[in-house]
């Protein structure tokens, strides 16, 4: 697969993955336009998910689009109802013909909890709590990797794991994880968690490369909007940059992938323009920001608890 003119990231499986994505959550209906504008600006890596509502879209974008679907790499992910190794392969199969596509390059289990078993995403008890099932991630994972054999997905990752259910994980399956998927910006930087998926080559996707930005997740009052940061909007004027352009390249210059989501085809051009490397004392400045604050942690809505041993919990 070639990205012509875009910087990559070779991944555990030779495939290359674009340092620059577009991430779909929410806005659901706005999704086929923001998509086909990405498509349109010179994007070629497009992160969905089942439980976003935004396959569909992001399938009609991809072919209006004209864009070749070699050229284009996409990612959706495994929801937690769906973890029963009997539902993993059915579970692809949705997502693929909603896309209208006949592969996935990257397929994600998006969180290491499972609910209960059918078709309620969030099916809960009569009190309003999660109805979780007894599935063992590991399970849900081998299920996965029985899907690279039929070539309609590329490679397998995960999603918002802890260190010690990565570690389990590598210890017990036959296949390392092409991609982490997880949140990490310049407040939350788990730097020792980055450098362990270094070491065991696994490559890392930042969801949410701007913090808090979204008004579902407490702590915006508080804790103000990263790219208000006095330090990147500094560093930005240096190159003539904003705010999120610069953290965006602050991702990309550790060899991270990462995957702004916007509805605005402005926002949307913006994000890409970011053809432009950090000193390496800029890059050291935003080292010194991480402020281990985690905005996107589900482990009350879903019961079971996330994230134990890392930064930010």
């Amino acid at each position: 697969m070639a990205f012509q003119g875009q910087k990559t990231f070779k991944l555990n499986t030779g495939a290359q993955i674009p340092a620059l994505g577009l991430g779909t959550w929410q806005d659901a209906d706005a999704q086929e336009a923001a998509v086909l504008a990405a498509l349109q600006a010179g994007y070629r890596h497009i992160d969905t998910a089942r439980c976003y509502g935004t396959e569909k879209a992001v399938g009609k974008a991809i072919k209006q689009s004209g864009v070749p679907r070699s050229e284009i790499f996409v990612t959706s992910k495994l929801w937690n109802n769906k973890h029963h190794p009997d539902d993993v392969g059915p579970a692809l199969q949705e997502s693929l013909d909603d896309l209208g596509l006949d592969y996935l390059d990257l397929f994600l289990m998006h969180w290491p909890v499972a609910f209960k078993r059918g078709d309620d995403m969030f099916p809960k008890d009569k009190d309003g709590n999660m109805i979780t099932d007894d599935i063992d991630y590991l399970d849900t994972y081998k299920a996965m990797e029985g899907l690279l054999k039929d070539g309609k997905v590329k490679a397998i990752g995960i999603s918002n794991f802890s260190k010690k259910e990565v570690e389990r994980l590598l210890e017990k399956a036959d296949t390392v994880p092409a991609v982490h998927q997880m949140e990490l910006h310049p407040w939350l930087q788990q730097k020792d968690f980055a450098e362990f998926h270094k070491e065991k080559g696994i490559h890392v996707t930042q969801y949410s490369p701007f913090g808090n930005q979204n008004e579902i997740y407490g702590g915006r009052e508080q804790h103000g909007q990263l790219v208000n940061e006095k330090t990147l909007v500094e560093i930005g004027k240096k190159y003539g940059k904003t705010s999120n352009q610069v953290a965006l390249a602050w991702g990309i210059s550790h060899g991270r992938s990462v995957i702004p989501k916007s509805k605005s085809p402005e926002r949307i051009k913006q994000n890409f323009d970011i053809s432009f490397t950090l000193d390496k004392a800029d890059t050291a400045e935003i080292d010194k920001l991480d402020k281990k604050l985690r905005f996107n942690d589900s482990s009350k809505d879903f019961g079971y608890e996330l994230f134990t041993d890392l930064d930010g919990k």
